[in-house]
């Protein structure tokens, strides 16, 4: 059974950064490749970034493209999504997820999710 546990998220003014880091326990992270996903209240909940089990593959969103960067260390198991230039439409619980088969684009490609970060970027 693996584990997510995400932390970071936080109130920040427009153009702003935040951090999000995403703890795996339970499986070795290099098992599974990692995706971001965020929902706000009335919303469907919307793929953000994801990467391959060993780093080289990532995707993302139209929206955040060029502003948000994912990363993972292995080593300590821990998934990253770095955030730059905010805008208050990112305001969103952020939830970390693991797969290994399927899409990396699509929540169904994901069996294990976090229980989610509060990010909010104020104008």
């Amino acid at each position: 059974q693996v584990q997510l546990g995400e932390s970071g998220g936080g109130l920040v003014q427009a153009g702003g950064s935040l951090r999000l880091s995403c703890a795996v326990s339970g499986r070795t992270a290099s098992n599974y490749r990692m995706g971001w996903f965020r929902q706000s209240p009335g919303s469907e909940r919307e793929f953000v970034a994801s990467i391959g089990s060993s780093g080289r593959l990532k995707y993302y969103a139209d929206s955040v493209k060029g502003r948000f960067t994912i990363s993972r260390d292995n080593a300590k198991n821990t998934v990253y999504l770095q955030m730059n230039s905010l805008k208050p439409e990112d305001t969103a619980e952020y939830y970390c997820a693991a797969g290994s088969v399927g899409s990396f684009t699509s929540s169904s490609g994901y069996a294990y999710w976090g229980q989610g970060a509060q990010v909010t970027v104020s104008s």
